[in-house]
């Protein structure tokens, strides 16, 4: 739908080419998604909210959350935005990735999406 293409637009522009909703068994997207870009569990940065996540939780390096997930869900991330899910989440941790990295408004192309 449009709200839908428009925060997988906005993603893109961060560079993050892979945004998947609504997948079904999301632990074979997430191994589908290891092997088509050559990376490892330790590599990976996964945000779920839900029980559908936990698997994915379980494996991947860098499990966050958003402050409405569930409780289990939470007990397995290491970082817990302190936005709920729908309500800029996944911006947050973007963010935080960026600036644990040193690249927050880095230069003036962090001005430009």
């Amino acid at each position: 739908g449009g709200r839908t293409e428009s925060v997988r637009k906005r993603y893109e522009g961060l560079g993050i080419p892979d945004v998947h909703w609504g997948c079904a068994v999301k632990i074979k997207t997430y191994e589908a998604f290891l092997e088509r870009y050559g990376l490892r569990d330790e590599e990976v940065l996964y945000m779920g909210d839900d029980i559908p996540d936990y698997e994915v939780m379980q494996r991947c390096g860098c499990p966050c959350a958003p402050a409405d997930a569930a409780p289990e869900i939470k007990a397995l991330a290491v970082y817990i935005s302190h936005l709920k899910g729908g309500y800029g989440c996944g911006r947050d941790v973007i963010e935080q990735v960026l600036k644990a990295q040193g690249l927050w408004l880095k230069d003036e192309k962090a001005f430009g999406w």
